[in-house]
């Protein structure tokens, strides 16, 4: 079976993770997962907090021992889906036109399959990677993480001994663009960094009455005061290393020059990125963004609590200032607390890991440009880097000869192409076995 057809199967198991505890069929595709290694002659061994939130790790020694190893992880949850607003079932794992439909077929079961297929494909032939490489399927990405990796983290550290990187989501992934010649460039980044997470829960309490009867300083109005302010807040420039040299070699690869000295200089440079310039433009600052609002019951009562929930990113080397910064826009009129924050993460791009990556992209595409960025949102590397591993997204895939996309992350229609799965485990393979 090949990666993507691997894939399709496992978008046949509805893993969805509906948020605080609740989701479904983590368990089973762990099972299903590990009856697959065990066949192939792996001892794999399941972890479950919870007995429907299951993980699954298998270590394979390297030659090498005495060499830090490697970890591999892709998550078996998925976000859910809304089956009417989908032209195919989410869990019918369809392939056609060649793409795999279906959710979690990007995010992230096709890694899961690669990661499986590259098992099974050295058991096959008897391979022994350089170093130790340990593969985890693991549950609750797509939340807090609570029942995966944060607990196997916290429960579980001895799983993790002597690895040194991580390689997960959210990188190696080519992306055709055109350069101001007109010529076509492939670019491929890997994730070296990741903005930290300081989600907030405002609490603003007034005096309740009649709705016909307002008076000031309502717990309403005090509430989208602080909201507003976090919401209009100019974050300044704070670009990290992987930042600018996300945004400089891009633009070098597409034959534009990039000023990164001052606003004006840097949207440019970002305009001149094209599709690349996305997620740059939310990785050269902090952001705030309120995303839940909770008050009253009645439209004739004036409520005495409202609430709201704030979505905050902050860019590496900024977790505490960051906060000082937020506490000030809140004000004292109205209360906050941070829900699961995370800090930042950011490894070297100039490491033996990146430059291991970049050669094994070079090898299956020689003409391609290979850029460190910084992701815009988070992973399960915010877990494993509290042990000290460094962390990096690289989850492989290759261009579809004849154009196809991935599409539909989270939203309607997920779809990857068949060609680019099967041509990232190539690359995912070649990886492992020589790094």
């Amino acid at each position: 079976m090949t990666a993507a057809e691997l894939c399709a199967h496992f978008v046949r198991y509805d893993t969805s993770n509906f948020g605080n505890g609740k989701s479904r069929g983590e368990t089973q595709l762990a099972e299903e997962i590990a009856r697959i290694l065990a066949d192939a002659g792996y001892a794999p061994e399941l972890y479950a907090p919870e007995p429907d939130r299951a993980s699954v790790l298998i270590r394979i020694p390297g030659r090498d021992r005495s060499l830090p190893g490697v970890l591999v992880h892709g998550h078996l949850d998925v976000v859910p889906a809304e089956p009417e607003q989908w032209r195919v079932p989410p869990f019918e794992g369809r392939i056609e036109d060649g793409y795999v439909y279906g959710r979690g077929s990007v995010d992230m079961k096709d890694m899961v399959a690669m990661m499986v297929v590259t098992a099974l494909e050295w058991a096959k032939r008897r391979i022994v990677p350089e170093r130790d490489v340990v593969f985890l399927w693991v549950a609750d990405e797509e939340d807090r993480g609570d029942w995966g990796a944060g607990w196997l983290v916290k429960e579980r550290p001895e799983l993790f001994a002597g690895i040194g990187a991580a390689f997960g989501e959210s990188g190696g992934q080519a992306m055709p663009l055109t350069a101001k010649d007109g010529s076509p460039v492939t670019l491929v980044p890997i994730a070296v960094a990741e903005r930290g997470t300081l989600h907030m829960r405002l609490r603003a309490e007034g005096v309740s009455g009649h709705g016909s009867r307002p008076a000031p300083g309502s717990a309403i109005s005090k509430l989208l005061a602080a909201a507003q302010r976090l919401n209009e807040h100019k974050w300044p420039l704070q670009m990290v290393d992987a930042v600018r040299t996300y945004i400089t070699d891009t633009n070098a690869a597409l034959g534009y020059e990039a000023d990164l000295t001052d606003e004006a200089g840097v949207a440019k440079a970002i305009e001149q990125m094209g599709e690349a310039g996305t997620v740059a433009r939310v990785t050269v600052r902090c952001s705030s963004t309120t995303t839940v609002l909770n008050a009253g019951y009645k439209v004739n009562v004036i409520p005495g609590v409202a609430e709201a929930e704030i979505d905050v990113r902050c860019v590496p080397g900024t977790f505490e200032s960051t906060q000082a910064v937020l506490a000030e826009l809140v004000g004292p009129d109205v209360s906050h607390e941070y829900i699961d924050p995370g800090k930042p993460t950011d490894f070297s791009h100039h490491s033996p890991w990146f430059a291991a990556m970049r050669e094994a992209v070079l090898r299956s595409r020689p003409e391609a440009v290979v850029v460190p960025f910084c992701m815009g949102g988070g992973t399960d590397a915010k877990s494993f880097a509290k042990l000290g591993i460094e962390c990096f997204g690289f989850a492989p895939l290759t261009p579809d000869p004849d154009g196809r996309r991935s599409g539909g992350v989270h939203g309607v229609d997920e779809r990857v192409p068949v060609a680019s799965v099967n041509g990232g485990q190539l690359i995912l393979s070649d990886f492992l076995r020589s790094v």
